[in-house]
């Protein structure tokens, strides 16, 4: 091995390092199931913030994101960034307070705790389909974690990428089982920080290189549409694109998914102070349109580092996912100070993938563990009996995961839209109408959750190909989360009211927030 990839080991091998002591040290203030799903809701403002936020972006931010706008011009990359920009704010501002008061009024500590208790659903039926949606969409999410940290070693250190891949997911595990939620939230908080150098520090060397973005932008004002938010211009075919009203809406859309997402609601769920909240929001809101806008400008700048030759030509997205991958390697290449910087970039690729990986391994695990075993079937069990149940069911999870993640040709920004769209589908509408709307009842619950998760399925696999080339070839979540949101609504007026019971929570929870407001 040479001596710029030993230099480069290390300094990826100390932030591993440092991962795995934060899992040990917090593994100790796990007391019981509640610690280690929710931390006993001790998040200060800042940790929630970012850990939300780093857990949000995933490997997506880093590879997913450059790699589409390299390869297709601006405006998908635009579009979604956009999206998930509003989406961001507009879930701190109305969902995150809200939540934080809720669900510590009726003391659930998971996501479908919330629903089951929200609606008064004492035979667990929300609980049991709001569990299995997660572990459906969660493993191929936590898979596309791993595929990128499978991507990243093996081309780095030309190793198999499927043993890459499997040592990557082992440290996950790791600090996930030793650590729980503190730790997760923890080392996501580091993670986000480290991820914002390696954005900088990539775009700066590439400003660098192409001798500032005069050069950068007069480099593809000739491909004719790449700028053009309502065209775009394949790079590997050299055909420019269309990107009309309905495509502009379906991109958008991704902004919705936030509103489902149970690894973002779980911070919510977690902070120490709901007053806090709002400094979480702003940080949040900078800190997404700051990294995401970066890694735009990262793709934009890495035609002109492929025309350059610094980063090689590439066939397809999936492909340019590594583009962040081969300036770190260029960078690496002059000198050993250069080689430790490169290792700090590919380091915050790897922190990108393991802030959301951790994360969904918890959240799947909590939804077998607490809210399938525990409490849909009923099995009670000691604290020690559950600590080591939500333990192993991360390592279960995981060893799936690995699995599915086998395949190294798998986009992980095709395999996040997928999963991203489930939740937002599934849970989105279902915790916009749990919390702001009184009437909604268990009915309505089932029949958004099932209506929306079919919606994803049907339209994704099915009307797609079918109707490829017409105006319903559009993201699945927008008409998903449209059929959900009418299930909801239409089940709900046409069967009994909640209970005065569940109305009364309902009432008291408004009041404390708008008191708070």
């Amino acid at each position: 091995m040479s001596t710029t990839n030993i230099v480069i080991m290390i300094a990826i091998g100390l932030y591993l390092i440092m991962m795995i002591v934060i899992g040990a040290l917090f593994s100790k203030k796990n007391k019981n199931t509640d610690d280690f799903y929710l931390g006993g809701r001790k998040l200060g403002p800042i940790v929630t913030a970012m850990s939300a936020e780093a857990s949000d972006m995933s490997s997506w931010l880093l590879m997913g994101l450059p790699a589409v706008a390299l390869m297709t011009g601006i405006p998908e990359a635009f579009w979604t960034a956009l999206g998930l920009a509003v989406g961001t704010y507009l879930n701190w501002l109305f969902v995150a307070k809200r939540l934080r008061v809720y669900t510590s009024k009726v003391e659930a500590v998971t996501l479908p705790d919330f629903f089951s208790k929200r609606f008064g659903d004492d035979k667990h039926i929300i609980t049991l389909i709001a569990a299995l949606f997660i572990v459906v969409f969660f493993i191929p999410y936590t898979a596309s974690g791993f595929a990128a940290c499978g991507k990243l070693f093996s081309s780095l250190f030309d190793v198999s990428y499927e043993s890459a891949m499997i040592i990557s997911a082992c440290v996950i595990v790791l600090y996930c089982t030793l650590g729980g939620f503190l730790a997760a939230s923890t080392t996501d908080f580091i993670q986000s920080i480290i991820m914002t150098v390696a954005l900088l520090v990539v775009l700066g060397v590439g400003e660098a290189v192409t001798n500032g973005f005069g050069n950068v932008f007069s480099n593809v004002k000739n491909l004719d549409g790449y700028m053009d938010v309502f065209k775009g211009f394949n790079v590997a075919d050299g055909t420019t694109g269309s990107y009309g009203a309905l495509p502009v809406a379906s991109t958008l859309a991704w902004g919705l998914g936030y509103f489902g997402m149970p690894h973002i609601l779980l911070r919510f769920m977690a902070i120490e102070d709901k007053k806090k909240l709002k400094l979480s929001r702003r940080v949040a809101s900078v800190w997404v349109v700051f990294s995401m806008a970066i890694a735009v400008l990262i793709g934009i700048v890495g035609y002109s580092l492929v025309q350059n030759g610094i980063a090689p030509s590439y066939e397809n997205a999936s492909a340019a996912e590594t583009i962040i991958v081969d300036v770190a390697k260029w960078i690496a290449s002059h000198g050993y100070i250069p080689a430790f910087v490169g290792g700090v970039i590919l380091a915050g690729i790897l922190a990108s993938t393991m802030s959301t990986a951790d994360s969904q391994l918890l959240a799947a695990a909590s939804s077998i563990s607490q809210n399938l075993v525990q409490e849909t079937f009923g099995k009670k069990l000691s604290e020690k009996a559950g600590m080591w149940l939500a333990r192993i069911c991360v390592i279960v999870i995981s060893v799936i995961a690995v699995f599915l993640a086998l395949d190294p040709s798998s986009s992980v920004f095709r395999i996040v839209s997928f999963a991203w769209a489930g939740f937002g589908a599934v849970f989105g509408p279902l915790v916009l109408f749990g919390l702001f709307w009184k009437r909604t009842n268990k009915w309505g619950a089932i029949a958004g959750m099932i209506s929306g998760g079919t919606t994803i399925f049907v339209w994704k696999f099915v009307i797609r190909d079918v109707f490829s080339d017409t105006i319903l070839n559009i993201y699945e979540l927008l008409p998903a989360f449209i059929i959900a949101s009418i299930f909801i609504v239409v089940f709900s007026l046409i069967t009994k009211a909640p209970e005065e019971k569940i109305v009364e929570t309902f009432d008291a929870v408004k009041a404390e927030c708008k008191e708070n407001a």
